[in-house]
C-alpha cells in the first residue's frame, strides 16, 4: 500500500471522536441520531464526521426509509491496520517509495514531455539516473554499432559523444572494435 494513502488514512482516523465512532459502530450498524446521542454531540458534527470517514472508504451506507445506518467496514480497518505493521517491520518498503519518488522527480525535471533530455546533469547522482533511464530501450545480450549507439542517443540529446562516453565510463556498456553491449546492472557505476 502506498505510504501515502496510509497516511491520509490514519490521519482521517486523528480525530477521538471518529475513533469514538468506529467503536461504537464495531457493535453494529447505527443510525446518526443514535450516535449523536451516545457520543453527546450533535447531528451535524456526526454528519461531518461520517463524511471523512466516509472518503477513506471506512464505512458503508444504507438507507431504511428516512434513515440512514452506518456501518463499519472492518476488512478495510484491518487492511490498514495491517499496512503499518507491515511498514514498521520492513522499513526499507518506504525507503524504496521514498527512492523511487525521487527519481521520478529527477526525471520529470531534466526530460520535456516529448521524452527528450534537456540537459545532461552536473550532479552525479542525478547524471546516473538521466543515464539509467535513457538505457531502458537497449536491449541485453544485444550487440550495437557505434552508429546504432549514436542514433539511439541522438533520439533524446544532441550531444551523443558525450554521453556515449559516459555510458562506457559508468560501466552502463562495453566498447570493443566499434561494437557496443550493455554491462549487467551489477556492473554499473553506484551513486555511494
Amino acid at each position: 500500500m502506498q505510504v501515502s494513502r496510509l497516511f491520509e488514512f490514519h490521519k482521517a482516523l486523528a480525530d477521538l471522536t471518529r475513533i469514538r465512532i468506529l467503536a461504537l459502530l464495531a457493535g453494529g450498524p447505527l443510525h446518526g441520531q443514535a450516535l449523536a446521542g451516545k457520543l453527546g454531540v450533535t447531528p451535524p458534527t456526526i454528519t461531518h464526521h461520517m463524511a471523512k470517514l466516509r472518503e477513506i472508504g471506512l464505512i458503508s451506507e444504507h438507507r431504511d426509509k428516512n434513515t440512514i445506518y452506518f456501518s463499519l467496514k472492518k476488512d478495510v480497518l484491518a487492511e490498514h491496520a495491517l499496512a503499518i505493521v507491515d511498514l514498521v517491520n520492513k522499513p526499507e518498503a518506504l525507503a524504496e517509495e521514498e527512492e523511487e519518488k525521487q527519481r521520478l522527480g529527477v526525471l520529470k525535471n531534466f526530460f520535456d514531455t516529448d521524452g527528450r533530455l534537456k540537459s545532461i546533469p552536473a550532479q552525479r547522482k542525478k547524471r546516473l539516473l538521466v543515464f539509467e533511464h535513457l538505457l531502458r530501450g537497449l536491449k541485453t545480450g544485444r550487440t550495437y554499432t557505434e552508429i546504432e549507439i549514436n542514433d539511439y542517443i541522438k533520439k533524446y540529446h544532441e550531444d551523443y559523444a558525450t554521453i556515449r562516453r559516459e555510458f562506457i565510463a559508468n560501466h552502463y556498456m562495453y566498447r570493443e572494435n566499434g561494437i557496443y553491449e550493455l554491462n549487467p546492472p551489477e556492473m554499473w557505476a553506484k551513486s555511494e
